[in-house]
């Protein structure tokens, strides 16, 4: 049996309506609708939601697909009901991003500034150094993306540390060149 599959999704601020294998998640943050597969039923439970498999005889896809759809559904419901965050800092000199609406501008010490253009659905404040960004998002997945573009920009160096990183992301560096014994 799926161990994350049969724990329950609690429900606390969002709706769900359940119509066939679509499930419709509404919330104070968004909207979202899931199509689930054939093999996976879905319920309603006294503040919850339950997902089961329809199969009698467990296999390893359904199991796979029972967990798959009952994290996804979690995290839609998470989603509509508290949002998700992410922190990236900026490490290097001159290093620093400028918001300006729905655009920001990157400094990363190429002879251009660097332009990225922000999907709906996600918001990015920064501190006064331009050197600290927070994301946030109902949509774990778009947030994702959105903060693996922005990392992509400047990868992080392993010798001096420089470049874009997460906040809890800890930085492996090398040893220099080191003197020759001479």
């Amino acid at each position: 049996m799926s161990k994350i599959g049969r724990k329950p999704i609690p429900l606390t601020t969002a709706k769900v309506e359940i119509k066939g294998s679509e499930v419709f998640i509404e919330g104070p943050k968004a909207k979202f609708s899931h199509v689930v597969p054939e093999q996976i039923k879905v319920e309603l439970g006294d503040g919850s939601i339950i997902v089961s498999t329809t199969d009698d005889k467990l296999t390893k896809e359904t199991k796979s697909l029972w967990g798959l759809h009952r994290a996804l559904l979690a995290n839609k419901v998470q989603g509509v009901q508290t949002g998700f965050e992410k922190k990236i800092k900026i490490v290097g000199l001159g290093y620093k991003a400028v918001l300006s609406g729905k655009k920001m501008t990157f400094s990363l010490g190429y002879s251009h500034k660097v332009n990225y253009n922000l999907p709906d659905g996600v918001e990015v404040s920064t501190d006064r150094t331009g050197q600290k960004l927070t994301l946030k998002s109902p949509d774990k997945f778009l947030l994702g993306n959105v903060c693996s573009d922005i990392k992509a920009l400047r990868k992080t160096e392993p010798y001096k540390g420089t470049g874009i990183m997460f906040e809890d992301e800890v930085i492996i560096r090398k040893a220099g060149k080191a003197k020759g014994a001479a």
